[in-house]
């Protein structure tokens, strides 16, 4: 009975992995937690240039971040980052994680997949707050599972590790506006993507 006992995460501990300049994901995984649910946390690096290899070296640090959290029990493991699961094969990154922690896994990326289908939703007004060559690979990924993106708007943040931090700061009251800038009669659904946006306060 002690073994199945935890004070705070007696319902679920979600195992979270994030990239190392992400500030914006736990705290908002603690605000939507309901109680007896707890987030534990491991981050994998990303330095320098953004670079389809920057995104790679992330992916290969998933085994470390994930080997930690089996350590903590977590129940399902997450990695939460939208465009590392976009440009990275999703199904290898399922697998890597959930490998280590014999648990099932998440990543952003298939989250946003269900959400939609849940939604019933298939063309998306897009805003991001990426580069070019990541706001390419997110339509690309997305018309691969069948949505059709009817309009997109980058802010063309996240070249240098330091614009990367500038993700996090970006206001709620600019992401309002990005998404009434990227809306269309013809979008079913407004996705902003990245989970170092702060959008909780604002989604409604």
């Amino acid at each position: 009975a002690v073994s199945m006992y935890n004070p705070y995460g007696w319902k679920a501990k979600i195992g979270l992995i994030v990239p190392s300049t992400n500030t914006i994901n736990e705290p908002e995984f603690w605000q939507m937690a309901p109680p007896g649910v707890t987030i534990h946390s491991s981050r994998v690096l990303l330095l320098g240039k953004a670079t389809d290899e920057s995104y790679f070296k992330m992916a290969s640090a998933l085994d470390r971040a994930a080997e930690e959290l089996a350590t903590a029990e977590v129940d399902v493991v997450a990695y939460g980052c939208t465009s590392g699961s976009i440009i990275c094969p999703l199904p290898q990154l399922l697998k890597q994680m959930s490998d280590k922690t014999n648990t099932p896994a998440v990543a952003t990326a298939g989250a946003v997949v269900a959400a939609l289908r849940a939604l019933g939703v298939q063309r998306i007004a897009l805003g991001t707050p990426y580069m070019d060559f990541v706001n390419q690979a997110e339509i690309e990924f997305l018309q691969t599972y069948g949505f059709k993106v009817t309009s997109m708007h980058g802010l063309q943040l996240g070249e240098t590790q330091e614009e990367r931090r500038g993700i996090n700061r970006v206001p709620p009251e600019t992401m309002f506006r990005l998404a009434r800038h990227v809306d269309r009669p013809d979008a079913q659904a407004i996705f902003l993507s990245c989970t170092a946006l702060a959008t909780i306060d604002i989604i409604a």
